[in-house]
């Protein structure tokens, strides 16, 4: 069977995608951390709400995984961990505040966080790819 010559601009696309994948992913992460330090007492309130204790705790627990992982997983920084991170944080949040599956929006969310999920367990299994501070190592 005969292989095809790779073009470097097909190499140079493929080694961006796992770049783009993880921009894509963190957005909603950061977004949400940063939602959360420009409006605490909303945050701690909800946290509140689900009767979790020690709300300022989990705010600032939130902030760091969601802003720390968030910009960690786009620079491509111990990617693995990171991902592995971001994702038990996206199922323990989807549990703790997602789970009134009646709900249609809460169902939603609740399916959206096991989704983040699975694409961040993609990134553990296989890396940050080419572009990253991983590869730089």
């Amino acid at each position: 069977m005969a292989t095809l010559p790779h073009s470097s601009a097909a190499s140079q696309s493929a080694s961006a995608l796992p770049l783009i994948g993880r921009v894509l992913i963190a957005t909603i992460f950061i977004l949400s951390g940063i939602s959360k330090v420009t409006a605490p007492a909303a945050t701690i309130g909800y946290i509140q709400s689900a009767g979790l204790p020690l709300p300022q705790v989990g705010l600032a627990v939130a902030v760091l995984i969601e802003l720390g992982g968030g910009i960690a997983l786009v620079l491509g920084y111990r990617t693995r961990i990171v991902a592995a991170i971001l994702a038990a944080f996206a199922i323990v949040t989807a549990f703790a505040f997602h789970s009134a599956l009646g709900d249609q929006s809460q169902f939603i969310n609740f399916f959206k966080n096991v989704a983040m999920a699975g694409g961040l367990l993609n990134v553990v299994a296989f890396g940050a790819g080419a572009w990253s501070l991983d590869a730089r190592r």
